[in-house]
């Protein structure tokens, strides 16, 4: 864990200037959440739009939606795929996402190009030099 001030940066995983993180798992999807950076910026959590299962993004389309009681967010796909699953547990506990933004992914994709696209992202040092510059 890297910290940056009161923010922390998960290790091993890959970040883009919005603020979402992917997680590249042993089976070639990929896990996408939020930083600590965006969470502590969006305030408590009090929904998730969560995205359907089959729909296909593209890398920069909208996500889904996260709402706290200070703004509504977009979440943006940080890599281009197919939505395969969703975390259902946040449509009763957004805030867990508060509670824990690197352990509460909010949706699994199938990344149709992520040997390309995932040269796009910044791994952890990158992005704590970027929240350095913020």
């Amino acid at each position: 864990m890297i910290e940056v001030g009161e923010y922390k940066v998960e290790e091993g995983l890959y970040y883009t200037k919005d603020h979402e993180w992917v997680k590249v798992l042993d089976d070639g999807t990929v896990l996408v959440g939020v930083s600590d950076y965006a969470q502590k910026e969006l305030g408590d959590l009090a929904y998730v739009d969560l995205p359907e299962v089959g729909t296909e993004v593209s890398r920069g389309d909208v996500l889904c939606e996260l709402e706290s009681v200070k703004a509504v967010s977009e979440v943006y796909a940080p890599v281009s795929g197919e939505v395969v699953e969703v975390n259902e547990e946040l449509e009763d506990s957004p805030e867990v996402i508060n509670e824990d933004p690197y352990g509460n992914w909010i949706a699994k994709l199938r990344p149709s190009n992520l040997e390309e696209e995932i040269k796009d992202l910044m791994d952890a040092e990158a992005y704590a030099k970027y929240l350095e510059s913020l």
